[in-house]
């Protein structure tokens, strides 16, 4: 591939996200309504029927999101709902465009040293970013989830705190995270890519914004409990019905069984010191246990594979990204057996998971004895340590992880 600039690389992927935004978007929204709604109701306080504010999620359990997304749904308001849905379009696409510049950048920070071609990385960051702005135009545009949007923005500013050593903001990002959608619970073992000492301020930050978000609701509430309750038809074209599960709706262990499992991957994949893989790790828990289909759920591998292409190895072809895009996403418009696009779904979780956790990949090159170099993080340290390691900082990373 020729040299391309940073310029055109941003011109390229511009491009890229407009053409499809102007393809999707004229039959876009498809549930930007419950946004809408959601958005109306938490700011209606104890006014109107008494369902809005901190009664919202007892009221309405039908309304999955979290509370930062509803507060950022009504900031549309003043708006037509015509209006209000194209501009909230326009924004969480230019945030898709965001989240592929951030994975880059995360990545030039976490590779600095290592002798790295930041030419063939920008090329690595392009090639993926084709892959993922479809399916992130599929969330934004078509489907208008602005949960899903935030949680996985949120998520690509974490991973950049991370490569940057910060502990405080990495927790700060990864709370917002789970307060505009709870599925992003699975994201957290990100945490654990930090250097041990900054562990402890991490989750405080995180455990803490969290707690502010959520517990008024329940504080003012008991009834909001409901919402974590609330059960969706089990799809027959599901990962789910492949496992072997033929209950009608999602089964009362099913959203307590994705969080778990995302966690202990996410876990893993840390501790084989692969934390680049935990966004993918907890997005195949999700759609592996899912009982929907919804194509969305999508944008969030798209993430993690682009995370892990960009971050978690250095080949010049991102394959995971167009892979994971093909398998999931394309399959639906040339599979027409529900059975058939479950093992898909299945046979693509399966693969990719084996494939973060246990296949062979290349390493940044460890310090060579006797002379400067880079160092390869152990498995109790992070990027920020790394580089002090190796030369790139001219201070010890602070053990409380400020800065």
């Amino acid at each position: 591939m020729p040299a391309i600039s940073q310029r055109m690389h941003l011109m390229l992927l511009t491009g890229w996200a407009a053409l499809w935004f102007a393809v999707v978007e004229p039959n876009g929204g498809f549930s930007w309504h419950s946004l809408r709604a959601g958005g109306e109701l938490i700011y209606q306080g104890a006014a109107g029927g008494g369902d809005g504010g901190l009664n919202l999620y007892a009221h309405h359990p039908e309304l999955q999101m979290g509370p930062i997304s509803f507060l950022v749904a009504g900031l549309f308001n003043p708006f037509s709902e015509h209006t209000g849905q194209f501009l909230a379009a326009l924004v969480m696409s230019v945030l898709g465009l965001v989240i592929v510049v951030l994975a880059g950048r995360s990545a030039a920070t976490y590779f600095l040293g290592t002798g790295t071609n930041h030419q063939r990385l920008r090329q690595r960051v392009l090639i993926a970013g084709l892959a993922f702005i479809p399916m992130w135009i599929e969330v934004s545009v078509r489907f208008g989830h602005l949960d899903d949007v935030l949680a996985l923005f949120f998520t690509a500013l974490a991973v950049r705190s991370i490569t940057r050593g910060n502990a405080m903001t990495t927790g700060i990002f990864l709370a917002l995270a789970m307060d505009s959608k709870p599925t992003a619970l699975a994201f957290m073992p990100l945490l654990l890519a930090l250097p041990k000492g900054q562990w402890l301020k991490a989750g405080m930050w995180c455990a803490g914004l969290v707690a502010v978000a959520w517990l008024p609701f329940f504080v003012v509430d008991p009834h909001s409990f409901a919402a974590a309750k609330f059960a969706i038809p089990n799809h027959p074209a599901s990962a789910l019905r492949w496992l072997g599960v033929g209950d009608p709706e999602t089964p009362g262990w099913d959203r307590p069984a994705q969080a778990a499992l995302g966690l202990v991957l996410g876990c893993i994949a840390v501790w084989r010191g692969r934390w680049a893989a935990v966004v993918l790790l907890g997005a195949n828990a999700r759609i592996v246990l899912d009982p929907s289909v919804y194509t969305y759920y999508t944008a969030s591998v798209l993430l993690g594979t682009l995370l892990w292409d960009v971050v978690g190895q250095r080949r010049l072809v991102p394959w995971w990204s167009w892979l994971a895009l093909i398998t999931l996403y394309g399959s639906v418009f040339v599979v027409h057996d529900d059975s058939t696009k479950g093992l898909i779904r299945l046979a693509f979780v399966a693969a990719s998971t084996a494939y973060v956790l246990l296949w062979p990949v290349r390493e940044r090159q460890r310090q060579r004895p006797g002379r400067r170099g880079p160092h390869f993080p152990r498995r109790d340290e992070g990027p920020a340590e790394a580089a002090w390691k190796a030369g790139l900082t001219p201070e010890h990373p602070r053990s409380d992880g400020a800065g």
